[in-house]
């Protein structure tokens, strides 16, 4: 694959994704949580207890971006807050089995509707295809980005 090839392959998955990931938002329940919040919630979810600046890490933002979005969560029983064993200054947040619910149930709702489309939509030999460049885009997505030099 050439240059050209290799920057065609590229447009066609970004603007694919992007695409993919606007009908996705827009098939999530109507009254679920914001995009922000769930995040953080499948963060915890998939990670374990983490702290704010960790949370904020995996994030990729600042963790006083966060402060608001985790008082939501704490306040609505989403998020636990619990004094980090190895360091005491520290709080630890967990997601509660009502914050795994609300994940699980936005996710459900999606996925009902990818899994329809796929069926409907797709031939086996195009699903298994469509399988394999999930676990290639995870792949790409687990990536560590390169520092500025």
């Amino acid at each position: 694959m050439d240059d050209d090839d290799v920057r065609e392959a590229t447009r066609t998955l970004r603007r694919g994704t992007l695409r993919l990931a606007h009908r996705l938002r827009v098939e999530r329940p109507r009254h679920g949580i914001s995009l922000q919040k769930l995040g953080l919630l499948v963060h915890l979810s998939r990670n374990g207890p983490m702290s704010a600046g960790e949370l904020a890490a995996a994030d990729h933002v600042q963790p006083q971006s966060l402060s608001r979005a985790l008082a939501s969560l704490h306040s609505a029983g989403l998020i636990l807050r619990t004094v980090d064993p190895q360091d005491h200054r520290r709080a630890q947040l967990e997601i509660t089995l009502e914050g795994t619910g609300v994940v699980h149930a936005d996710m459900h709702q999606r996925d009902l509707w990818l899994s329809q489309a796929i069926t409907e939509q797709l031939s086996p030999t195009e699903r298994e295809l469509l399988r394999l460049a999930g676990e290639l885009m995870q792949r790409l997505a687990e990536i560590d980005r390169p520092q500025p030099s």
